[in-house]
């Protein structure tokens, strides 16, 4: 059994404006998020996923995006660095979190910004590591060492797909959906060289973040409005959840921004 930290958007809002995404004059419909994060919730739960929830905090409306807490591996917890001050306050609020969970919480340099599993992805033997937006490429050298494992940095290169997580979708039979236009030359050519089965997406419904899933074995958990990427899927014998994501897309984020893993991987 899988599981995964998930904050409930009790005070999920748009009130700045860090990625194109984000509109304060837009804004979101609060009562249709809390609908939207229940039905995640429910449908993680019923895919037979362990879900913790960490409390959000007055004026931290994005700790409902738990993916960017940090990345944890074993029983380790590298909370993340945030670039943004908007951000930076819901690290302690992770990290207390993640103790009480019984993790070894280490810390990185505090000019080492680096957003945690949404810029922190396993696939096969590597942990892929994007960089420009949020994360430093700086970082990912120290996270590699404080994890012992093999790091492989991407850089983005669209702000759309600030994240990596938005992008890039390892999968447990070695492959990974991912929207190559969202990577420099060089970080198409490094995950062609890694993952030899990699499913594109195109941009019209990349859009819809559905490279942001969750994954659970057979089981993705996915944002609607891709068909083609779900009927590839269905085809390789995954089964998908489609769940309405809008007043989440609003801030530039879904399905996978609102999990995160504990841990991503029992061993580095």
């Amino acid at each position: 059994m899988r599981e995964l930290l998930l904050c409930a958007p009790d005070y999920y809002g748009i009130e700045y404006e860090i990625n194109p995404w984000m509109s304060r004059a837009q804004g979101a419909e609060i009562e249709l998020a809390k609908r939207q994060w229940r039905g995640l919730h429910e449908t993680l739960g019923s895919l037979h996923a362990k879900v913790e929830l960490v409390p959000g905090q007055p004026k931290l409306p994005d700790m409902v995006f738990t993916a960017n807490a940090g990345l944890a591996v074993g029983r380790k917890f590298i909370p993340s660095n945030f670039r943004h001050e908007e951000r930076a306050r819901e690290a302690p609020f992770f990290a207390r979190c993640m103790e009480e969970h019984g993790y070894e919480v280490l810390w990185l340099a505090k000019d080492l910004y680096f957003e945690g599993e949404g810029d922190a992805l396993f696939g096969g033997d590597a942990l892929f590591c994007g960089y420009k937006f949020r994360s430093d490429i700086q970082s990912h050298r120290a996270v590699g060492e404080m994890l012992g494992c093999l790091v492989i940095s991407v850089e983005l290169v669209d702000a759309r797909f600030y994240h990596l997580d938005t992008c890039f979708c390892p999968l447990p039979d070695g492959a990974a959906v991912w929207f190559p236009a969202a990577f420099d030359e060089y970080g198409q050519r490094a995950i062609r060289a890694h993952v030899p089965d990699l499913i594109d997406v195109a941009e019209e419904e990349a859009k819809t973040f559905c490279c942001n899933a969750v994954v659970l074995e057979r089981d993705i958990v996915l944002p609607q409005g891709a068909p083609k990427l779900v009927s590839e899927l269905t085809k390789r014998g995954y089964r998908c959840h489609q769940l309405p994501m809008s007043e989440f897309l609003k801030a530039g984020g879904a399905c996978k921004c609102l999990t995160m893993f504990m841990p991503q991987r029992e061993t580095p």
